[in-house]
C-alpha cells in the first residue's frame, strides 16, 4: 500500500543532493486539491482501510474515532491536501503534503499518503508524491521528509525512486529529499495540474448528476407506467 507514518524528522540528517524529477509523468492522472468541505470524504477513505493499512498509513492500527480525530484537526490553511477521484466522486487516494511549524522553521514538508485498496497498482501514489513535491518547490520547501515502518515497502520505493535518501533504524525508516529551486516550468506545471484537476472534477459532477437525472426520470416513467396499469385495472 501506499502509506507513511507520520513523525518529526531530525532536522540534522542529511539530505539527498539528487533533486526531485518533478518532470515525470508517464501518465496523466487528475489529482485534485482539496480543501475542508471534503473532510467527511477524507473521512470515509480513511475508515475503509483495514487494520493492516492503518498500521502502515497511522504507524499503529487506528480505530475509528482515531482517524476522526486526525480528519478534524487537519489544518487546511496551513497544509494541503491532494485526492484521486473516481467517475462517482469516491475519494480513492489522498495525500498530506504537511507544515508543522518546528519542521518548516528548517524548510522541512511531511509526506503522507494512502491508496483505497481497489486502486492499487496504477501508481497513484507516486502521482501523488510527484503532485505534493511540485507543490512544495513552489511554496519554497527545501526538503521534502517521509517517515515510514521499514516494512512499508511500497512507500520507500516511491520515495527511493524519486532519488530520496532512506536511512532506516529498526523498524522505521527517514526519507529525506532535497527539493530544486521554483523554477517558471514548476509553476507552470502546477499550474496545469491544478487545471487538469478541476475540470476532470467538473467532467465527472457533470456525469454524476445526469446519472441521477436519468435514474429519477426512469424511475417517474415507471411510477406513470404502474399507476396506469392500476386504474386501467
Amino acid at each position: 500500500m501506499d502509506t507513511q507514518t507520520p513523525s518529526r524528522p531530525d532536522t540534522d540528517a542529511p539530505a539527498t543532493s539528487q533533486p526531485v524529477d518533478t518532470r515525470r509523468h508517464s501518465a496523466i492522472v487528475p489529482i485534485r486539491e482539496i480543501g475542508a468541505r471534503y473532510r467527511a470524504q477524507i473521512t470515509d477513505h480513511l475508515v475503509h482501510l483495514d487494520e493492516r493499512d492503518r498500521y502502515l498509513r497511522f504507524g499503529f492500527a487506528a480505530e475509528d474515532r482515531q482517524i476522526r480525530l486526525y480528519v478534524d484537526k487537519l489544518d487546511f490553511e496551513r497544509d494541503r491536501v491532494f485526492g484521486i477521484f473516481n467517475r462517482k466522486l469516491e475519494l480513492i487516494a489522498m495525500a498530506h503534503l504537511a507544515y508543522p511549524a518546528d519542521m518548516l522553521k528548517v524548510g522541512f514538508a511531511e509526506f503522507g499518503v494512502s491508496v483505497a485498496r481497489h486502486a492499487r497498482g496504477r501508481g497513484y501514489g507516486s502521482r501523488l508524491f510527484e503532485r505534493a513535491a511540485i507543490h512544495a518547490v513552489n511554496d519554497g520547501v527545501k526538503t521534502l521528509y517521509i517517515h515510514a515502518l521499514t516494512e512499508n515497502a511500497a512507500m520507500l520505493r516511491i520515495a527511493r525512486k524519486a532519488g530520496a535518501k532512506v536511512q532506516s533504524a529498526g523498524g522505521e525508516s527517514e526519507a529525506h529529499l532535497q527539493l530544486p529551486e521554483a523554477s517558471f516550468k514548476t509553476r507552470v506545471g502546477e499550474l496545469l495540474a491544478d487545471q487538469v484537476g478541476q475540470v476532470d472534477y467538473w467532467l465527472k459532477s457533470e456525469a454524476v448528476m445526469a446519472r441521477e437525472l436519468l435514474a429519477t426520470a426512469q424511475e417517474v416513467r415507471e411510477a406513470v407506467r404502474e399507476g396506469r396499469h392500476k386504474s386501467g385495472s
